[in-house]
């Protein structure tokens, strides 16, 4: 058995560092989606039917609880994939609460995809945390390919973060919320622009203690493997190369064998 974790990218790899934090050793399948990539404009049913195929694969391939780490497939299809399969499914949730509940300003910054601004998630959270606080929604067009590329720091990405963030500073945001995995890539540039007064928000230390707490619960037991390095096999529908590059970014030990490219 092993935790499934899928994401459009890269992305998913932030809250894979996280759980690999707090979980050193169990074995994961980690699954970029790369030829799909990026989500946030794709239609909900594309979403859907590759959420269904990959999480399909991750359940043939041992997977006893899926983290749907990415924020548009959540919103798009969690639901449906709670149906389809008696496994356990976490999803990203826009860390919302956190940030109205720290505000200051009573102004936060939420810098998402289009598919996560637009779902049920995004907008239940804002009415049921936020609703005495100033809610500045921001769509970070072009990041994920920034991040899918490699290009996490540099002109082109400080230009491109400078464009969304700083009218959120301009309004009085002291709390910004990272609603896509492939932002927290980006948080040595942000904090470059927003300074050391605004406090960034990344979602994926809560979701790796929720993915902890749901197994205990579930009585979902996966032993160790005897390396931590190379407990984790990495798939990818596409090139593996950018996906190497940023796993070794966080892990520098892990083997050539454990990626693989798929066709799915």
């Amino acid at each position: 058995m092993n935790v499934g974790i899928f994401d459009s990218g890269v992305g998913g790899l932030s809250v894979w560092r996280e759980i690999v934090k707090i979980m050193p050793g169990i074995p994961i399948n980690y699954f970029s989606d790369s030829a799909y990539c990026p989500y946030g404009d794709k239609s909900k049913y594309e979403i859907i039917d590759r959420s269904l195929k990959i999480s399909d694969f991750l359940i043939s391939a041992g997977a006893a609880v899926i983290v749907v780490a990415c924020n548009t497939a959540t919103a798009a299809a969690i639901t449906k994939l709670r149906e389809s399969f008696e496994i356990p499914f976490i999803g990203m949730e826009p860390a919302v609460k956190p940030a109205a509940l720290h505000s200051q300003s009573r102004v936060i910054g939420v810098l998402a995809t289009k598919g996560t601004l637009n779902g049920d998630h995004f907008h239940n959270a804002v009415a049921k945390y936020a609703a005495d606080v100033k809610v500045i929604a921001q769509v970070g067009e072009g990041l994920v390919e920034l991040v899918e590329a490699g290009e996490i720091d540099g002109d082109k990405v400080q230009e491109r973060l400078s464009h969304y963030i700083n009218p959120m500073l301009e309004e009085g945001a002291d709390n910004i919320v990272l609603g896509c995995t492939h932002y927290p890539f980006l948080i040595k540039a942000i904090k470059e622009i927003t300074g050391s007064g605004v406090n960034i928000i990344d979602p994926a230390p809560a979701v790796a203690k929720r993915v902890k707490n749901v197994m205990q619960e579930s009585h979902i037991f996966i032993p160790a493997a005897p390396s931590p390095h190379n407990s984790t096999c990495f798939f990818a529908t596409s090139s593996i190369s950018i996906l190497k590059k940023m796993a070794r970014m966080i892990d520098s030990e892990i083997s050539e064998m454990n990626f693989i490219q798929v066709d799915i």
